[in-house]
């Protein structure tokens, strides 16, 4: 069983709300616009970080992290990229991907707005956690947390971490 944050738009953002959760997880995922890299070194120091690069991401977010990561995990295919839309409203690309890479799980960020919805077109989970940074129109920051077990997703959870 593992433990998974999973956060984007960070925007350069990083604070102890973020690193208390990061603390009870045993991996962090960041679905991109990541900003300064000070916000994955500091990931990094709490848990390991899998991560995606999004479209404020610079050359140094570029060289480090992909623009997708496709890997399992306990089971389940996970694809996470940035820019990714929602169940009906995918771009050509995504649907395509999501054609050659039966992902359980479509993971991405971007638009700010937390979002958790099965596909059925697809058969997965799209999960986009909203932003967990301070720069946006989101009123919220918000995180989602959860364990992968054996193949299936269990305990999922939005976490509000107050006004941005």
């Amino acid at each position: 069983m593992k433990k998974i944050l999973l956060l984007s738009d960070t925007h350069s953002y990083i604070d102890d709300r973020i690193l208390h959760y990061a603390d009870g997880c045993d991996e962090i995922w960041h679905a991109g616009d990541i900003g300064d890299l000070k916000v994955t070194d500091a990931l990094k120091q709490k848990k390991p970080l899998r991560a995606v690069y999004g479209n404020i991401d610079d050359d140094k977010a570029r060289m480090e992290f992909p623009l997708d990561a496709v890997f399992d995990c306990e089971g389940m295919k996970i694809w996470m990229t940035h820019i990714g839309g929602y169940p009906v409203k995918y771009s050509s690309r995504i649907k395509e991907g999501l054609l050659t890479n039966r992902p359980d799980i479509f993971i991405c960020g971007h638009s700010h707005i937390l979002k958790v919805q099965y596909d059925k077109q697809f058969n997965c989970l799209t999960l986009n956690p909203g932003a967990a940074g301070i720069y946006g129109f989101h009123q919220t920051r918000t995180m989602l947390r959860f364990e992968i077990h054996k193949g299936k997703i269990q305990n999922l959870e939005v976490i509000e971490l107050g006004k941005r």
